[in-house]
């Protein structure tokens, strides 16, 4: 079993990946033998965590600056990792945002489309871009890091809960689109403690994951990793268009 989920010689790009959920999956794909492209708005940060998987891992890694909501941006960081490996065997479009807002009323035209264009267009686009010469190449893997709210959506982010419904759509479009050569799939998270929830009252969400959630508790980033590498590996060979929810049995549990 272990050797189904080695990914020696194969190159993944995951937005999003200098921090949170990203991060745990770069590290994890790196330790696994692959080389990896952390791509991510903050240059720097993308540097620095490619930078500490080199030392830990001795593989390849390189940060890209890149901002998931610019159509150019996709082009560019296709481009790039041609340019350096010649190939992607792995995309995760980890990258996403859901600013908060008074009332649905209050929500801008800027706001509206920042969040579709991060949560949504751009990966898209960067799908299709690599998705297309994975199918002309050797295959490969496209994971899309979704969130129970498309599937339960509250008011306080429902911008964002509908680019995720649209991003669930979309992987199942690209598992036909590219098939059979690549595979496309959706990791569906609920709650997880990275560095977001430092922003959150941890009284009131720990009272609330007792009640809501069957697990009673938030996620910790480690435990994405067994799914990621789970679909980023020949471990999934005939997994596509599905949906994993990790979220501890929160979504569709009664309150």
């Amino acid at each position: 079993m272990t050797d189904r989920f080695d990914l020696t010689g194969r190159v993944a790009v995951v937005t999003g990946g200098s921090r949170g959920l990203g991060r745990a999956m770069v590290q994890a794909f790196a330790e696994h033998g692959a080389d990896v492209v952390i791509a991510s708005r903050k240059a720097d940060a993308c540097e620095q965590a490619a930078a500490e998987v080199r030392a830990s891992t001795g593989r390849q890694a390189i940060g890209v600056g890149f901002h998931a909501a610019r159509w150019d941006d996709a082009d560019r960081l296709t481009d790039l990792v041609h340019e350096r490996f010649g190939r992607c065997d792995v995309l995760v479009n980890n990258a996403g945002m859901s600013p908060l807002y008074g009332s649905l009323s209050e929500v801008s035209e800027e706001l509206f489309d920042k969040v579709v264009g991060v949560n949504f267009k751009g990966p898209f686009r960067l799908s299709a871009l690599l998705g297309e010469r994975m199918a002309a190449g050797e295959g490969g893997s496209l994971i899309h890091v979704s969130s129970i709210a498309a599937v339960q959506p509250t008011p306080t982010e429902l911008v964002y809960a509908g680019a995720k419904a649209a991003l669930d759509a979309m992987s199942i479009g690209l598992s036909r689109a590219y098939a059979p050569k690549v595979r496309s799939n959706v990791i569906m998270p609920g709650p997880f403690l990275t560095d977001i929830a430092k922003a959150w009252d941890m009284d009131a969400f720990t009272e609330t994951a007792r009640r809501t959630i069957p697990l009673q508790r938030g996620g910790e980033p480690h435990e994405v990793v067994g799914a990621a590498l789970y679909l980023a590996s020949d471990a999934s060979s005939y997994t596509t268009g599905s949906v994993i929810k990790i979220d501890g049995g929160a979504a569709f549990a009664p309150a």
